[in-house]
């Protein structure tokens, strides 16, 4: 039996547990970066080595195998009687699990039982944010609630997946149009994502917004600023290194919405997030006032999934009161 789990503290956990299996971590971050349409593995290995080493300052040997460990682990699939997929509702674990549903689709597994977990609540934990959080008994619990993946959730994570990672987002749209009850937590997921898109109000995503209130508020340090989110925004279920990411676009540009000291680095560290205070600037007023526009500051260059924002051409923007994306 193989278990793929979204996250490494999810591994650990199942580890602890009675039940029997090699336990795979799926390791990517496609929450954040570019996530093309690509024609072949290698294409769509570079895009998110190139990624990833850039982003996290990690080094391209070292991801270039944890990729190919990736692709050999998923492979390996096949040869065992069941695999099991656990995953949890916030958009991060939502997009790795829609990757993990297309690539099983297009795979031959005639004597693999595919099986999901696929939860958004826990008994008893009326805070619940994710499988990485339950005891060894408590994941253990729902193991026996596993349920066997069926053509419809194959098609439709599939059809999300290559919705997610085409250049024009109005196919998440006429997805979420579509009956997504396979997946119970896609709608809310897709919608999240939709909201990341800059606002036609300010230019600011859902995300963008949240982190600059949270710092006008006075959330100066950035373990207030990362524990606040999580209570206010689940549904993304960013990691501290992803939300650091994010910060950076909002400081390190032409006009800067806020100005970070303190820290050793820009680059993440548990030691930087620790010392990093932030401070907002006037153009950081001006933009959650609405009085100013982030992109016409500081022009925009982005991937969201597989659309690139760039300053160049026509942005794809997020229209709150449509609730739809609009062309400007």
């Amino acid at each position: 039996m193989l278990h793929i789990v979204n996250g490494d503290s999810t591994a650990e956990t199942l580890q602890r547990t009675q039940i029997k299996g090699e336990i795979f971590s799926f390791k990517d971050t496609l929450i954040n970066g570019p996530a093309p349409a690509v024609q072949t593995a290698d294409e769509w290995r570079n895009v998110r080595i190139q990624h990833l080493t850039e982003t996290y300052g990690l080094q391209k040997e070292f991801v270039e195998r944890e990729f190919l460990a990736q692709e050999g682990k998923l492979r390996s699939a096949a040869k065992h009687e069941e695999t099991v997929l656990w995953f949890e509702h916030d958009l991060f674990c939502q997009l790795n699990l829609l990757y993990l549903l297309d690539w099983f689709s297009n795979a031959e597994l005639p004597e693999t039982q595919l099986s999901l977990i696929n939860v958004g609540e826990f008994p008893g934990r009326n805070d619940f944010r994710g499988l990485g959080e339950l005891t060894p008994d408590e994941l253990a619990s729902l193991f026996p609630t596993r349920e066997p993946v069926t053509d419809a959730h194959l098609n439709l994570g599939s059809k999300a997946w290559q919705a997610f990672c085409a250049s024009d987002p109005t196919r998440i749209e006429l997805l979420l149009d579509s009956d997504t009850s396979a997946l119970p937590f896609l709608s809310a997921a897709l919608t999240a994502h939709l909201e990341r898109f800059p606002s036609t109000e300010n230019g600011l995503g859902r995300i963008e917004q949240k982190c600059l209130k949270l710092i006008a508020d006075g959330l100066k340090q950035f373990s207030d600023l990362f524990s606040k989110f999580w209570t206010e925004e689940k549904t993304y279920g960013l990691g501290d290194a992803q939300l650091w990411s994010i910060l950076l676009s909002l400081s390190a540009v032409r006009e800067p919405l806020f100005r970070m000291s303190n820290s050793p680095s820009s680059e993440f560290t548990p030691e930087a997030a620790k010392k990093a205070s932030f401070e907002i600037t006037e153009s950081g007023y001006s933009v959650l006032a609405t009085e100013a526009d982030f992109i016409s500051l500081n022009g925009i260059d982005q991937w969201l999934g597989g659309v690139h924002l760039s300053s160049e051409k026509k942005v794809w923007r997020w229209h709150n009161d449509a609730r739809r994306l609009v062309l400007a």
